[in-house]
């Protein structure tokens, strides 16, 4: 019986510290191709002194569309073994194309004349009701 305690108490804590959190922050412009990584941002005490802000406004100078908080498993041994005092996380930060994913878009071959282009756009945007971004 006291074998069985000990593995039943073992099985928890490998269940209770190999969970990993994940959050997805998203704000509805378009997605680009840039993208900011943080592997190791430092919180302290279960997260209650968060990470430093990251600045992504160099990086990205159109906005931000969407923003991942994970505490992966490496996080969470490192936050296990130092009796989660110190608690790490990655932080990514997705850049914006400058559009929002419910605008309309109007994409165009290369070497489109920009006249017809502009006309183009005018017309779907009568039609959707919404703002057009014209990419060529």
């Amino acid at each position: 019986m006291k074998g069985m305690a000990r593995w039943s108490a073992m099985a928890m804590v490998a269940v209770f510290t190999t969970g990993c959190y994940h959050a997805v922050i998203e704000t509805g412009a378009t997605a680009g191709t840039d993208k900011l990584t943080v592997p190791w941002a430092h919180s302290f005490v279960y997260g209650l002194v968060p990470p430093a802000v990251v600045n992504a406004a160099q990086k990205c100078p159109r906005g931000v569309a969407k923003v991942e908080t994970q505490h992966t498993f490496v996080h969470g041994l490192v936050a296990f073994l130092t009796f989660a005092l110190y608690t790490p996380m990655q932080i990514d930060v997705t850049c914006s194309t400058g559009a929002r994913a419910d605008d309309a878009a109007a994409t165009l071959p290369a070497g489109s004349d920009p006249a017809a282009a502009m006309q183009q756009a005018v017309e779907l945007s009568k039609e959707s009701g919404k703002p057009v971004l014209v990419q060529f």
